[in-house]
């Protein structure tokens, strides 16, 4: 897998900063001394999750959205492996596995402008070779018998990710959506607003809950089209923050209901978080503690079987804010 580049111990020393007294998440991780074929190389491995990022910013650019969340693993991975190691944080269950890097579509995005129609459709068309890689990958996990844990990128990858664990497991799968959008746009090419539509089309997608929809950012006809379809449900941030018509808790256990009778995978768009860099930054939105509580609740049922945290885009000055962030959601989500 040529864009897969495997992180070693060379990068490891790179990052660890140690202290004396301490020890370090990095430093009980398992990383791979070589790769060969991916899932011979992960199946026999004595780990539960295998970590990895995806840096790219193509999906987004596509749905004319703000670009950076390919900068995400870079700021998550400097934090993760600084934190302490120690019977809450469980570094020995997680492999990092590397980071998928996308230079020839990141080199050709630089050229293309989003006012015009057919650069907007060229970087669609970059999208569909992403999703080949993606789903690739996360295939070769979950048939290996792990856990994927996929950082960053725009959330055009939950297709990806969909659909490796769909054809894994030789099955569809259920989703959750923490997100103010439901990306259950038109497919009219791949972008980041539709990945959850393709998906459902092509048979990867059964049941779908997007958790916290904006209300002002989602048009009629997607609502209507969701009102439509059974296996789809949602709720709204308004309903539940600021109208207080429903409970956070019972929404938890509706969705549970709707999700958990097969493997789902979890999906943590970072619009939905208040003030958090992203692609949609947004002043209103769940607090950092909410979408903790969210991944850890989710994580504790047996058929939770991916999560994916996706759109950040740290700056230089946000990247510790960022990593922090995507730190503290990867260690909720293996603390079960």
């Amino acid at each position: 897998m040529d864009q897969l580049s495997v992180f070693n111990a060379e990068d490891l020393n790179r990052l660890l900063k140690k202290r004396s007294g301490e020890t370090k998440f990095g430093e009980h991780v398992v990383l791979l001394s070589q790769l060969t074929n991916i899932y011979d190389d992960l199946e026999n491995l004595d780990v539960d999750y295998v970590l990895f990022g995806i840096k790219e910013d193509v999906g987004v650019f596509a749905n004319y959205g703000k670009s950076g969340a390919s900068s995400a693993w870079d700021a998550a991975i400097k934090i993760l492996l600084n934190i302490q190691s120690n019977a809450f944080t469980n570094p020995k269950k997680v492999l990092i596995l590397g980071c998928l890097e996308f230079h020839e579509q990141q080199e050709q995005l630089k050229t293309l402008n989003q006012k015009k129609k057919k650069d907007v459709k060229t970087a669609r068309q970059l999208v569909e070779q992403i999703d080949k890689t993606v789903s690739h990958l996360v295939y070769n996990i979950v048939s290996a018998g792990k856990t994927p844990i996929i950082i960053g990128g725009g959330h055009n990858n939950a297709y990806g990710n969909i659909k490796g664990t769909s054809l894994a497991l030789k099955k569809p799968i259920n989703v959750v959506n923490f997100d103010a959008h439901t990306d259950f746009r038109a497919e009219e090419g791949r972008h980041s607003g539709n990945g959850f539509s393709y998906a459902y089309s092509e048979g990867f997608l059964k049941n779908y809950f997007v958790f916290g929809l904006h209300e002002n950012y989602t048009s009629d006809h997607i609502f209507k089209t969701m009102d439509h379809l059974k296996s789809i449900q949602y709720n709204t941030f308004e309903a539940i923050e600021i109208r207080k018509e429903l409970k956070y808790k019972t929404e938890l256990k509706k969705v549970i209901n709707h999700v958990s009778n097969t493997n789902y995978g979890i999906e943590i768009d970072c619009d939905a978080i208040v003030d958090i860099p992203s692609s949609a930054m947004t002043p209103s939105g769940f607090s950092v503690t909410k979408a903790r509580h969210f991944v850890n609740f989710f994580s504790n049922h047996k058929n939770a079987t991916y999560l994916h945290i996706c759109e950040a885009a740290p700056t230089k000055k946000t990247a510790i804010k960022v990593g922090k962030l995507i730190t503290y959601l990867i260690t909720d989500f293996i603390k079960n």
